[in-house]
């Protein structure tokens, strides 16, 4: 395990010459991701309420982010972390998964969002430019790809170098994938403030062709920035979070362009703006989305009093623990017209909060740590899961948007929380520390 000591992401220019000195990760809002951990005393109790505890896999720490993967009768989920890839089967018991394959790879980062492709059996592996003793200035950044047709042998196909590596996702049913952050290269422009996306073709997982022509340019007020991540809703319009807010893309079909203001075809290295931009700064002062979701049905699951919405986290680390990132809630109404790709520092648009959550002060939080930022989260029916780092993960009920609920959470002592996932029933939580937690929502 790493220590994350660095907490302000306000002293950028003491960040930077400390982790240059050190060569370790800085802060998330903005120039790399993580916090500081949270001290605690042995054997100290956590806080429970609403959850039962189920399982737990020991053997995963480290763990960063997983997916599932169907092979006929067959349940398998794959957790990517710090020590590369493991391979579960749920089958028999979804609360007690068994170890039947692995590919080490001790030392790889950061791997956040683990995409996998259902059909072909692939995994694929983000390389941070950190991974490996790199640091974000001269560090190799990239994609494994990974084929687990035999989930007993996980076998590397192959490996690209990409100029991102934070994240990668899956584009238009995993025949692409784009690739984005952490904080730009030596190498690259001066005035980015981080890496944009590359698009990486992926039809020959083999011999992957990545475009030298980076996408997502000028995202932040006309700067180009640093993007996280990206999440593709049900209607294949792919989201993009990063600093300077959410912007949805069209990646394949005919659609007005409404910036262009033309009809064209969208592809995965052109894709058609669809709606979003920057969230506002009353609910994320450091403009640095982390992740997000759309419902994307604004006639049935995504409407709520006529308004189409779109959920995101605000990961964001500052002194103490107020002030650090929330889950926000924003309308996308008024930004269909390419509002969010017309933003200037002189005409700012953004896009109007609806509701936010933080878990600073809320029932169940340890008022003794500072480490408080929202991280990734998940959705079912009208019930969110949060992870919230050293406080635990949250569920909230988001059937009024404006005002979300807590109805439970789960916070062991030395928890780690960064990534939950609904799967049949249960909560699949990768803690960083504890391994896989595997939890039950008891009441709501």
């Amino acid at each position: 395990m790493r220590n994350w000591w660095v907490r302000s992401c306000l002293a950028v220019t003491t960040v930077a010459a400390t982790l240059a000195a050190t060569a370790l990760p800085a802060a998330a809002c903005g120039e790399d991701d993580k916090p500081a951990a949270a001290a605690h005393v042995t054997g100290e109790p956590g806080a429970v309420k609403n959850v039962r505890s189920v399982g737990n896999l020991p053997d995963a720490q480290g763990a960063i982010s997983l997916a599932f993967l169907p092979y006929g009768h067959r349940d398998v989920m794959a957790v990517s972390g710090q020590f590369g890839l493991k391979l579960y089967d749920l089958t028999e018991n979804p609360a007690a998964p068994k170890l039947v394959g692995q590919l080490n790879m001790p030392g790889l980062w950061e791997t956040e969002d683990t995409e996998v492709d259902p059909v072909r059996k692939l995994v694929f592996l983000s390389r941070d430019p950190r991974a490996f003793g790199g640091n974000t200035h001269t560090g190799e950044s990239g994609i494994y790809v990974v084929d687990v047709s035999t989930p007993e042998k996980p076998v590397q196909l192959s490996y690209v170098k990409v100029p991102a590596g934070h994240t990668t996702s899956c584009i238009n049913d995993c025949r692409y994938l784009w690739t984005g952050g952490p904080a730009k290269a030596d190498n690259q422009p001066a005035d980015w403030g981080g890496r944009p996306i590359w698009v990486t073709d992926v039809r020959d997982p083999r011999n992957p062709k990545v475009s030298p022509q980076p996408i997502e340019l000028a995202r932040n007020d006309g700067k180009t920035d640093y993007v996280h991540d990206v999440q593709v809703d049900k209607n294949d319009v792919a989201w993009v979070s990063g600093r300077g807010g959410v912007r949805g893309y069209w990646t394949d079909g005919v659609h007005r362009d409404p910036v262009q203001g033309k009809m064209r075809r969208a592809t995965a290295y052109a894709p058609v703006p669809y709606a979003g931009g920057g969230v506002a700064e009353t609910a994320a002062p450091s403009k640095f989305m982390h992740n997000s979701f759309h419902p994307a049905n604004r006639r049935d699951d995504g409407a709520w009093r006529g308004h189409d919405l779109v959920y995101a986290t605000e990961e964001s680390f500052v002194d103490g623990c107020a002030g650090d990132g929330v889950l926000t809630i924003s309308s996308l109404e008024g930004s269909y017209g390419g509002e969010g790709w017309k933003s200037t520092p002189d005409k700012p648009f953004r896009l109007r909060t609806v509701g936010t959550w933080g878990v600073a002060g809320q029932e169940g939080s340890d008022p003794k740590s500072d480490d408080c930022s929202a991280h990734y989260f998940d959705i079912q029916d009208k019930v969110l899961v949060q992870s919230f780092y050293a406080q635990g993960t949250r569920f909230l009920d988001i059937s009024d948007p404006t005002t979300p609920k807590q109805i439970a959470y789960f916070r062991p002592a030395d928890a780690a929380s960064w990534a939950p996932y609904w799967h049949r029933g249960h909560v699949y939580v990768a803690d960083n520390k504890r391994g896989i937690d595997i939890l039950k929502l008891t009441a709501q």
